[in-house]
C-alpha cells in the first residue's frame, strides 16, 4: 500500500491536525477579507514551518510528532481571526481547546504544544524548552526564506534577536552564511 496522501481513516494525530489546519485556511473568511495575511501565505508558511520543525526535531532529538503539531498550529489565531495582534498567546488558547476537544492528546502534550505556540513570536527569549525553541527557529527560518529583509520593520532591539537566530540556525544546518544577515547582526550587536 502506498502513502495515503492524507486520505482515509489511518491518519496519525499530526496528520489529522495538519489536515484540519489546511481546511481552516482554505475556508478562512478573515484571511480573505482583512488583509493582514492571506490564505496563500498561510498555506505556504504553515507547510514550511511544519517541514522545518520536523527537521529540527529529528536533528535535536525532540518528539517529531509534537513538533509537527505545534508548527501546524503556531498561527491558528491568524487563520481564525485574520490578525497578528497577540496571535501567539491567543493561538495557544485556541490550540488548547482544539487539542483538548479531540481527545487524542494528554494534558502534558497539550501543555508542551501550547507553551511552544504561546512563545513562538518572542524570538528574543531563549528557553531551555526544546519544543518552544524548535517552533521559534522553524518560524524564523521559513520567514527568512522569503527575503533577507522580511523582519526589518521590527524595532532594532527585537530585530537583533531575529538575526542572531537566523545566523545560528544557518550554522547549525551547515548552510553558507548570508552577508546581509551577518552585517545586520553586527550592526545590532549592542542589543544582544
Amino acid at each position: 500500500m502506498g502513502y495515503h496522501h492524507f486520505r482515509g481513516s489511518a491518519l496519525t494525530r499530526s496528520e489529522k491536525i495538519q489536515a484540519k489546519i489546511v481546511r481552516l485556511i482554505l475556508g478562512s473568511s478573515p484571511l480573505a477579507e482583512k488583509g493582514e495575511s492571506s490564505r496563500e501565505w498561510e498555506l505556504k508558511h504553515s507547510s514550511g514551518v511544519i517541514a522545518f520543525a520536523r527537521l529540527f526535531a529529528q536533528k535535536r532529538g525532540v518528539d517529531t510528532e509534537l513538533a509537527e503539531i505545534a508548527a501546524a498550529l503556531h498561527d491558528i489565531h491568524v487563520v481564525l481571526e485574520g490578525t497578528y495582534d497577540s496571535h501567539a498567546e491567543l493561538g495557544a488558547q485556541e490550540a488548547r481547546k482544539m487539542l483538548s476537544g479531540s481527545g487524542d492528546f494528554s494534558d502534558s502534550e497539550i501543555s508542551s504544544i501550547c507553551e511552544a505556540i504561546a512563545s513562538h513570536s518572542k524570538k528574543w527569549e531563549y528557553s531551555n524548552t526544546p519544543l518552544a525553541e524548535i517552533i521559534k527557529d522553524a518560524d524564523c527560518l521559513d520567514c527568512f526564506m522569503y527575503g533577507e529583509k522580511v523582519y526589518d520593520y521590527k524595532p532594532e532591539a527585537e530585530l537583533a534577536h531575529y538575526y542572531n537566530r537566523i545566523v545560528r540556525i544557518r550554522k547549525e544546518l551547515s548552510l553558507p552564511p548570508i552577508p546581509y544577515f551577518n552585517a545586520r547582526l553586527d550592526e545590532l550587536e549592542e542589543y544582544l
